[in-house]
């Protein structure tokens, strides 16, 4: 059953791509915000969460990150990684660049050596705000599924204009210090047929990975439910498969 993050900080879980993670919510906790309604998302449809679209307080954030790092730091259980996710994309709140820099003072006193990292599907890189905060974390991890706009679109269902050709030229100008994350599997939704893993699916994506040359490629299928309820998942070998074509181009790659 898909579900949503209830807490502004949740956790910390055990994250296949970051390891021990302490998740961090900056949206409704009764809602889901989001400028995609991926068909394989765990918090469900963006029409089934509507509630309030009230985001977290900065005070508010600021508070419950430090109590919950001063905790853990007495517990002796600090976390790998601060990760900016929860219910739909974190880069939608209005105050996000001071989030950033309050969590960087915050990591910077409690957990020196955990890492800041920003799962993001890249829609708000039009904004110079959110490109000067992205710069100044750790792990900047944006996502393209699809090096095809079609199959973007059956797979993200963007609630924006989307252009894969504007999101990589946005994703461009980081001059490849992020992480590029894409999400494999195929499978049927509301009748439309897709598999982001054929030949041709692959081909034209790796041309962006050659093009873009981010520090990291994390590539991963489904582990969670979905609301769409007819998707496969990719198998670790197959990812393996396309995890190797990356490396060839002498990028780092990750399967999760």
């Amino acid at each position: 059953m898909t579900a949503l993050y209830e807490k502004i900080i949740y956790g910390p879980v055990r994250s296949r791509r970051l390891g021990i993670s302490l998740g961090v919510n900056l949206l409704p906790t009764t809602a889901k915000v989001c400028s995609f309604d991926c068909i394989y998302c765990e918090c469900g449809w963006n029409d089934e969460h509507r509630a309030t679209r009230r985001m977290c307080d900065v005070a508010d954030f600021r508070k419950a990150l430090e109590e919950t790092l001063r905790k853990m730091q007495a517990d002796v259980e600090l976390p790998d990684v601060i990760t900016f996710a929860g219910n739909g994309e974190p880069t939608m709140h209005r105050s996000f660049e001071e989030i950033i820099d309050i969590t960087i003072a915050l990591r910077n006193e409690y957990a020196p050596q955990a890492k800041i990292a920003v799962l993001s599907n890249a829609t708000q890189l039009w904004r110079k705000d959110i490109c000067r905060a992205l710069r100044r974390v750790d792990n900047n991890i944006l996502k393209l599924d699809s090096a095809i706009d079609a199959t973007a679109r059956t797979m993200n269902r963007p609630q924006c204009n989307y252009c894969v050709e504007d999101i990589v030229q946005a994703m461009q100008l980081f001059d490849g210090e992020f992480i590029l994350q894409t999400m494999f599997l195929r499978g049927e939704c509301e009748g439309i047929q897709f598999d982001n893993t054929t030949d041709e699916e692959v081909e034209a994506w790796l041309r962006i990975v050659e093009r873009l040359r981010p520090r990291q490629v994390m590539v991963y299928s489904i582990a969670r439910d979905t609301p769409c309820k007819t998707l496969q998942k990719v198998t670790t070998e197959e990812l393996s498969a396309i995890a190797e074509k990356v490396r060839k181009l002498g990028i780092e790659c990750s399967v999760a």
